[in-house]
């Protein structure tokens, strides 16, 4: 079964036994929760559009591994072609979602192992590759979902995971066994953690000595014994409490962040696939950026195409969409938006071949991409609230129309052109709301910002491969300076 129905994903969730909290509360079934649903349904769109042939060029591909046809969620990227489609597909995602679908980063950790794994292997004479793709082949057989456990809580960032007041504020190694090893700690901001059916932890920064168990790598079953889940609150989450839908903005689609604590985690050594190799910690670190950093410029591009018609719909349903000033602002928000596509296209497109066998982005250009990511969302969000107008925050709620006593009001004062519906504009407005101050705006506009590192670790990277030492030397050249 190497291509699940969304009714299997489903179905499968349902058999995770976890320990998640919500709101304060213990949850037994947290999938069908009212605050999860829609988050879940963001991941089942994967494996429907998956099923479907006009997208299966994108959603899916010929696995080397198993020589099945696979999840592109699922694949190893073994061409520049590979990585210009996964890009192109988490467009399609963003499109048909408008929130954050939460495969990608376990996507990008997946390519980020099968390479580090291979080169540990080749330089320490480990046993990790063979591990790894032992684990890849059964994610790939079964279309599952990894979360990708990157993010430690950190505490004092001034200093090292071992100099911590607590040890825990960085994941870490507390006990070696024949058979595995014991960690403890927690893992911060986890996309898509109540959707997922492994975790998969790696280190959160580079790891110098002293902090030997700090550098571990491996995968557990997202209900292992020892995890708990600690669900993230958003604005406005509780909207989705309500009996109606319609204050929600997006009632089909969410996305999702959650703290997992691992409290005495046992991980038998199949399934680690790093052990206090410090000298490949920021290897990994650096290249699972660098592939996260370069998908941004699908997701965010994809959100953004529904926010920009989402503006040209609210901008007509209230009669300025002639105006020159507002098509000259749809036309700025969709110059930014193709300027985020192009740079993750060119750094797919300019990628290259690891000894592994499979694809690495150009760093400099996924890096640059991403920085664009962390500012123009913003502008086009701000864009779209201009053109939104003060409605958009002064809206009164869905029970208010439904009240005979104020709902005629609302409908005959908040009407724009009279051929649509007010209920439309509402939709419309929600929509826009949701996406630039909702809960769809963790997916879009906070996960811009820190998603896969803050604004510096995009620049301290920009500084590391901007080589200007090179760009200095063509200066002098054309100047005729020896």
């Amino acid at each position: 079964m190497a291509l699940k129905t969304p009714e299997q994903y489903w179905d499968s969730l349902r058999r995770l036994k976890r320990r998640v909290f919500i709101l304060g509360e213990e949850i037994a079934e947290p999938n069908d929760h009212p605050i999860v649903r829609p988050t879940t349904n963001a991941v089942a769109k994967t494996y429907e559009l998956a099923q479907q042939p006009e997208f299966a060029g994108l959603m899916t591909a010929k696995s080397p591994l198993t020589n099945e046809t696979v999840n592109r969620f699922c694949h190893i990227q073994g061409s520049t072609g590979d990585m210009i489609k996964k890009v192109k597909m988490l467009r399609l995602m963003g499109q048909q979602t408008a929130t954050c679908f939460q495969r990608c980063a376990g996507l990008d950790c997946m390519n980020s192992l099968y390479g580090i794994t291979w080169e540990a292997d080749k330089e320490m004479g480990t046993e990790y590759h063979a591990r790894f793709r032992r684990f890849l082949d059964r994610v790939q057989t079964e279309d599952l979902v990894c979360d990708a456990a990157m993010t430690d809580a950190r505490g004092d960032r001034s200093l090292a995971p071992h100099e911590q007041a607590d040890p825990d504020l960085f994941l870490h190694i507390v006990e070696q066994k024949q058979d595995g090893i014991v960690v403890r700690g927690a893992k911060a901001h986890q996309t898509g953690a109540l959707n997922s059916h492994e975790v998969v932890v790696m280190p959160t920064t580079a790891m110098k000595a002293g902090s030997e168990d700090y550098a571990v790598a491996f995968a557990v079953p997202a209900d292992a014994e020892g995890i708990t889940y600690i669900y993230g609150r958003q604005s406005c989450d509780t909207r989705k409490l309500e009996a109606t839908t319609g204050d929600v903005g997006n009632p089909n689609y969410g996305g999702q962040e959650a703290l997992i604590v691992f409290d005495n985690v046992f991980v038998p050594w199949e399934r680690v696939f790093m052990c206090r190799e410090t000298a490949f910690a920021g290897r990994l670190v650096e290249r699972f950026a660098s592939y996260h950093r370069a998908s941004y410029g699908g997701c965010k591009v994809g959100m953004g195409d529904v926010l920009i018609g989402a503006t040209a719909t609210i901008a007509e349903y209230i009669g300025v969409d002639k105006a020159s000033h507002i098509r000259d602002k749809l036309a700025e928000m969709t110059h930014m938006n193709e300027t985020l596509h192009a740079g993750a296209i060119a750094a797919s497109a300019d990628g290259y071949r690891l000894e592994s066998g499979n694809y690495m982005v150009n760093i400099l250009l996924a890096n640059t991409c991403k920085l664009n990511v962390t500012r123009l969302p913003w502008e086009i969000s701000r864009i779209a609230q201009d053109i939104a107008g003060g409605l958009l925050v002064t809206l009164p709620g869905e029970c208010d129309f439904a009240n005979p006593q104020t709902g005629p009001y609302l409908k005959k004062y908040l009407m724009g052109v009279s051929r649509v519906p007010v209920e439309a504009k509402v939709k419309i407005l929600r929509l826009i709301e949701n996406i630039t101050m909702g809960t769809g705006a963790v997916g879009y506009l906070t996960e811009s910002i820190h998603g896969a590192g803050s604004p510096q670790a995009q620049k301290v990277m920009i500084q590391r491969y901007g080589n200007w030492e090179h760009k200095k030397d063509l200066a002098k050249k054309i100047a005729g300076i020896v």
